[in-house]
């Protein structure tokens, strides 16, 4: 099979079947050939500039109990918090004071805040006129329709594998049906609907990482996150053996190819493995950057696992930071709201 027509097959035309998929995952040779179509594909469907989107990681509380994740239910080494409804929308107005055109509401898999109270939050900050991403978890669609008429534009509901065996394995009491039912509700309501993988998890196979790519494609996901599987050692898999930076790139490379014109985030697990790992996802077709702007020690306690970036920085350095960064590679800070558009090729 030749890997470098197979690059230019994706960058021309946006398709690859799940063997051509599994030959370049497969292949280390193709690497740099592959990240640079990719950043070329970028650059013509979404442009050089870089979206900003304000996180608040409002809550570490979680009914889930995901064998990967520092949330999870069962561990008892983590200090449990949850803001306040106000502080929570004073949290947006500060975003937005930093300049950014969206926030990102964050939280652990709880029923800890009734629906009024969060049609309450998203209603208060959209007053401020800026976007709204969720990512709260699964809901019923009555649920997720109020959180729509409230004025949320985006929800985050990452399917972290397609293959259903191991997601039952990982996401114990999890239905794989249920969670893919969530991502239709929400496609079906009008959201921007962003997914994604975790990479390297134990058992996880080349065949399925292709499947992933594939069912991004098949749901016409709006916006898709890759990060590494990064083992917490307060859970189950502490001992586990980490995904790979280089595996982690590629899969997020060949989601631009195939998928030209979605927003696709530098994730912060990817910096937790090099210094330069956003830099890099940046160049390798990434477009969009969601820096913490939750304050003090939360952002500490908000522990999916160990080493996340910039955990002790204020936001105000965050903005600083990142702006700089992405300067500093010749793009720029968008100032829209950065909604998926799409462009013919």
């Amino acid at each position: 099979m030749d890997l470098m027509a197979l690059i230019n097959q994706a960058e021309q035309k946006h398709e690859l079947t799940k063997d051509e998929l599994m030959a370049l995952l497969n292949s280390t040779a193709i690497n740099e050939a592959l990240f640079a179509a990719a950043d070329r594909v970028r650059r013509y469907y979404v442009g050089d500039e870089v979206h900003l989107r304000g996180l608040i990681e409002f809550s570490n509380i979680c009914g889930q109990n995901c064998l990967y994740c520092g949330l999870r239910r069962d561990n008892d080494k983590i200090v449990r918090y949850q803001l306040k409804s106000e502080e929570i929308i004073e949290l947006a107005g500060k975003a937005k004071e930093y300049g950014y055109k969206t926030v990102v509401l964050q939280s652990g898999e709880a029923g800890t805040y009734t629906m009024d109270e969060m049609i309450y939050i998203i209603r208060s900050i959209k007053a401020l006129n800026i976007a709204i991403t969720l990512s709260v978890g699964e809901k019923e669609r009555q649920e997720y329709q109020a959180y729509k008429d409230a004025g949320a534009d985006r929800y985050l509901l990452r399917i972290e594998t397609t293959d259903k065996t191991l997601y039952h394995a990982m996401d114990p009491d999890m239905s794989w049906d249920n969670r893919r039912r969530c991502l239709e509700d929400l496609k079906q309501l009008g959201f921007e609907v962003g997914t994604g993988c975790l990479v390297g998890l134990p058992g996880q196979t080349i065949d399925s990482l292709a499947d992933d790519i594939l069912f991004f494609k098949e749901i016409n996901a709006d916006m898709l996150g890759i990060g590494p599987f990064i083992p917490n050692p307060d859970t189950p898999l502490g001992e586990k053996i980490g995904g790979g930076f280089e595996l982690s790139l590629k899969v997020m490379a060949l989601v631009r190819l195939l998928m030209p014109d979605v927003n696709i985030p530098a994730t912060t697990a990817m910096e937790s493995l090099r210094e330069d790992g956003r830099l890099m996802a940046l160049k390798s077709g990434a477009n969009v950057v969601m820096p913490n702007v939750t304050e003090g020690d939360y952002r500490r306690l908000y522990a999916l696992y160990p080493g996340k970036a910039c955990v002790t920085d204020t936001p105000g350095h965050c903005r600083e930071c990142i702006t700089g960064k992405i300067k500093g590679i010749g793009r720029k800070v968008a100032i829209d709201q950065g909604f998926r558009r799409t462009r013919e090729s």
